[in-house]
Order: structure tokens, then C-alpha cells, then sequence
């Protein structure tokens, strides 16, 4: 596993942190640092590396921060842009992601919480949301297509080739300067929803807070219970009150 991890572009810090998280769970730094033998301040530093590239997250419980992997399909995401000879080295990931998801399950929680942040913690969401057949959205200003266009052509390029619907409730300033895209339903939400740069987004069992400020960031909770009352928000949101 370690020469996967180390042909997709990570370092060898790196490399320890992600495998000790492997087998943790989640944890905080003190643990993680038991079980790397990494100077603590070093620690800090590959954190946020690898929070920046999208494959690990964090959640602050009793204003105690635990770090933990996002799925390992992330590893997808960063892949893409990162590193050379893609397409064998993807060979090599689908071959050995099997055996990190069955790790990365077996540590899960039921509810799990996951903090996103920077441009490729955006990715990292948006790449999951391939993994579910429907998305909805609540305040779309088009922000990744408009802050990240490269990015956003390649997405949505894998997202019409795995046929993903979207339900997406847009800001009224949007009107008339934006059109449903393939396989894409689109409403415009009243002017009192225009305002700050937040959307909800709803995909499977999770609800993403995302919030497209000078540093994107994005909260993300797996809930069944918490998407299923988001969903009925949406749709109430999409039967009452926007206009096509």
C-alpha cells in the first residue's frame, strides 16, 4: 500500500499519517503522533497538507479536533490532477481500493462528520457526489463552475457519462444568465435567498454546507435521518416556492 500512496504523489509524512489513520478510525493529534513517532509541530504540517488535498477531514468534538481519512475513493480525485501516468497507476488504485474501503468501513461511525477545506477539499466533496445518482442543491450561484472551470468541464464530463441527476434550486440573480445543464433540473429560489456564497448540497445519506468565501470550505454530515429532512426541505422548497 505504501508504494500506491507513494506513485499517487504522496510523501513519505504523508504516507505514515494517512496509514496510521487507516487503522485508527479517527484521532487526535496525540494519538496519531503514538503511532508515527512524527514530532508533533511536523504532524501539524502534514495534516493540513493532506486536509488541503482533499483525503483526510477533521471534526471538533468537546472543542477536541479528531482527524480522520475521507473515503478512500478521494484518492481518485487527487490522482487526476497529480500525478503521472495516470491511467496505470488508476490500474493499480482500483486494484488495491477494495481492501482500503474495507479497512476504512470497519472504523466508521453512524453519524460522521467531515470538514472540507481550500479548493482540492472542494474537489474531494464534489468527486463523492459521483458516487450517488441524484444530488440536489439549495442556493447554487454556479461557484465551482465559475471559480474553477477546469476542473468543473472534467467533472461534469464523469458525471454525464454516470448519467448523475441534479435538482438544483438557483439564486434568482442567475435568472436568465444560466441554463439546465444534461440530466439537470433547474428552478430559481425568490431574491430572499440571494446573499452569502453558501449552498446546501443533499447526495445519498449526506448534507454539504459549502461556503465559496476567499477560503472555500465545506462541513459535511453523513446522517440517513438528517439527508432524509433535508430532502423533504428541498422538495418542499421545489414545489412551493421556486419558479422554473
Amino acid at each position: 500500500m505504501k508504494d500506491l500512496l507513494r506513485k499517487i504523489g504522496l510523501s513519505e509524512g504523508e504516507i505514515k499519517v494517512y496509514l496510521a489513520l487507516l487503522d485508527l478510525g479517527r484521532a487526535p493529534v496525540n494519538k496519531i503522533h503514538e503511532k508515527v513517532g512524527i514530532e508533533r509541530r511536523n504532524i501539524y504540517d502534514i495534516l493540513n497538507k493532506l486536509i488541503e488535498k482533499g483525503v483526510i477531514t477533521y471534526v471538533k468534538e468537546n472543542k477536541k479536533r479528531f482527524f480522520k481519512l475521507a473515503h478512500p475513493s478521494k484518492l481518485f480525485g487527487y490522482l487526476d490532477e497529480k500525478a503521472q501516468n495516470v491511467e496505470r497507476i488508476k490500474k493499480d488504485v482500483e486494484k488495491e481500493l477494495p481492501n482500503i474501503i474495507k479497512q476504512f468501513d470497519f472504523n466508521k461511525l453512524n453519524i460522521n462528520a467531515e470538514i472540507y477545506r481550500g479548493k482540492e477539499g472542494i474537489k474531494a466533496v464534489w468527486d463523492d457526489m459521483l458516487n450517488y445518482k441524484e444530488n440536489r442543491f439549495i442556493g447554487s450561484g454556479r461557484y465551482v463552475p465559475i471559480k474553477m472551470p477546469h476542473y468543473f468541464a472534467s467533472f461534469n464530463r464523469r458525471r454525464i457519462e454516470k448519467r448523475v441527476r441534479w435538482l438544483n434550486l438557483i439564486r434568482d440573480d442567475l435568472r436568465g444568465k444560466t441554463k439546465a445543464m444534461k440530466y439537470e433540473t433547474i428552478k430559481f429560489l425568490p431574491k430572499e435567498f440571494n446573499g452569502s456564497p453558501n449552498v446546501i448540497f443533499i447526495y445519498g445519506d449526506k448534507v454539504a454546507n459549502l461556503l465559496f468565501t476567499e477560503e472555500f470550505f465545506a462541513f459535511v454530515i453523513e446522517s440517513k435521518e438528517l439527508a432524509d429532512s433535508y430532502r423533504k426541505y428541498h422538495q418542499y422548497l421545489w414545489d412551493k416556492v421556486a419558479k422554473a
